[in-house]
């Protein structure tokens, strides 16, 4: 059974520390066995000693390993560790010391009969309080498991350590409390860790119970509207959430041929490339879309799965549905090209499913076209850097600009054009800048800039090189086209020290000052473009 777990699973850490506990239980029935093998006192003493210090072992065993199943082994710092396993060190101190007899005394020369002294009842004591321990432990988890899944392993666990603790208690009153009352029945606790054993392979095999994908995601896999199947290193599948069935009838522990899945489907593209690169065991992935009607299609992306040491140890399908990319793209191709590079970053986003919440945490704070954060980010980041300035009395400057008769160049040339001047303004504003400024896409043309630390002065004098370097930013829009030199107006707003300590409503007062530096930016179109308008006022 101990061989059968390291043959047919993909070792985990809970897998590691079940493994432990496991060859605590092997201790016992390999020694009670050598004691009766031979006739020296001093060997039947040795493997006597080895079955109670593998039984002084497992109470605290079963109590670090019911923690890990539970998932809360961040709690199992070092000291823990260490009190924790201090009562079943004593305890197997105590036998292999074996003081004055107290813990076994021989019967006539020979330990196959034998008397227990008092460290014999405080290893019992202390293995029975690891027991309970664990087993309250267990239940209150029980109580708190968000999921079914969750709660069946627990349960499942718990079962397995009743049967070894009922065979042993039965043990003990058979054959040591009432040992001169009833006839002997040898190997109760041996056939408890036998029966035990035999259950928790059951569970490890047929229930999943310690698999690799952890039972609370269970749920979170079900409630994704992207497909996924989960394969181990044999093709065999180890799990499907919701959104595959209705497409597949694949099941955990069905072989998955990939070849005969996608034979029936209107496959888009070089299925031999797909096929290929699926077979082979490197880092990359590959993906392909089928069709599943006119207007229904859905892309299929498979990655292999390595270990630490870049051994395969499985591969994950994920099938995402793009039939609403895929027809926006067809109507927008030439006119929307952000649109076509975000349908080809999500396809790209899914090579590495465990980074997409960085991913897509970027791609919310951020405009696709320029680069530069968005307006959201930009009022969400003040907020915290208002309330911080208020409190220790730091200046701050904010930009509001937008590029002069910007219409006229998105008439003249063109919205594909006009993206690309807005790309290049961006860029040469965000060179100028410093890496502590925020630059953020306000709305069209618009943009704004946060300058935290930076007083009047300062902010004028950036602003001037800001609009200069702009001023002498040439976009080359292509072959055929004229050169394009646009300028930028700035309406700028500083504040500085000496004001108010706090405000009441972060949000509101950020409207009054971004209307401030847009009444600025008003002025300064209206003025002839081009130019400069500041205003200063204390927090």
């Amino acid at each position: 059974m101990f061989a059968i777990i390291f043959l047919f699973n993909t070792i985990t850490v809970l897998h590691k520390v079940y493994l432990v506990f496991h060859f605590l239980m092997m201790l016992w029935p390999i020694s009670q066995f050598a004691v009766l093998t031979t006739d020296n006192p001093m060997l039947q003493l040795f493997y006597l000693k080895a079955s109670f210090v593998g039984l002084s072992l497992l109470g605290s065993g079963w109590l670090i390993f019911a923690i890990f199943l539970t998932g809360q082994s961040y709690l199992l710092t070092r000291i823990r560790l260490f009190w924790l396993g201090l009562p079943s060190l004593f305890a197997a101190a105590g036998v292999v010391c074996n003081p004055w007899d107290w813990f076994v005394l021989p019967v006539d020369g020979d330990f196959k009969e034998r008397e227990y002294g008092p460290l014999f009842w405080f290893t019992l004591i202390t293995l029975s309080l690891y027991i309970v321990f664990s087993i309250y432990h267990l239940y209150s988890s029980y109580r708190t498991a968000k999921t079914s899944r969750h709660r069946l392993q627990i349960v499942l666990a718990t079962i397995g350590i009743l049967i070894l603790s009922t065979f042993a208690l039965a043990d003990l009153v058979v054959n040591v409390v009432f040992a001169e009352q009833t006839t002997m029945v040898i190997g109760l606790t041996s056939w408890g860790i036998l029966l035990s054993g035999l259950y928790f392979l059951i569970a490890i095999q047929v229930f999943k119970v310690f698999h690799v994908i952890r039972l609370d995601q269970k749920d979170v896999l079900d409630s994704m509207s992207t497909g996924i199947i989960v394969l181990d290193e044999h093709g065999i599948v180890l799990d499907v959430n919701s959104a595959v069935r209705p497409l597949f009838s694949l099941r955990p522990g069905d072989f998955l041929d990939i070849s005969r899945l996608l034979a029936p489907l209107h496959i888009e593209g070089d299925v031999r490339v797909f096929l290929k690169a699926y077979e082979q065991r490197k880092p990359e992935g590959a993906q392909i879309e089928i069709s599943l009607g006119s207007d229904s299609h859905m892309s299929i992306y498979t990655a292999p799965i390595f270990d630490s040491g870049m051994a395969l140890i499985g591969r994950i399908i994920t099938f995402q549905d793009v039939s609403e990319l895929r027809r926006l793209v067809d109507e927008s191709y030439r006119q929307n090209e952000v649109l076509q590079e975000r349908n080809r970053a999500l396809m790209l986003m899914q090579d590495e499913l465990y980074k997409a919440n960085q991913l897509l945490e970027q791609m919310a704070v951020t405009d696709s076209l320029t680069g530069c954060y968005n307006r959201r980010y930009l009022m969400q980041q003040m907020e915290h850097e208002v309330m911080k300035n208020m409190r220790y009395q730091i200046p701050f400057s904010i930009f509001l600009f937008d590029i002069d008769l910007f219409k006229n160049v998105n008439d003249r040339f063109g919205h594909i054009i006009g993206d690309e001047v807005l790309s290049s303004t961006a860029a040469v504003v965000k060179r100028m800048l410093r890496r502590t400024d925020v630059l953020a896409r306000y709305g069209g043309e618009e943009f704004s800039v946060y300058l935290p630390h930076t007083n009047e002065e300062q902010a004028l004098l950036l602003a001037q090189r800001v609009k200069e370097a702009v001023e002498f930013n040439i976009i080359q829009p292509g072959p055929g086209n004229h050169p394009i030199g646009v300028t930028i107006s700035l309406g700028v707003l500083s504040v500085d020290k000496g004001g108010r300590m706090s405000v009441e409503n972060p949000k509101g007062y950020l409207r009054e000052l971004f209307s401030e530096a847009d009444a600025a930016l008003y002025e300064a179109k209206h003025g002839g473009r081009n130019r400069i308008v500041s205003i200063y006022r204390k927090a």
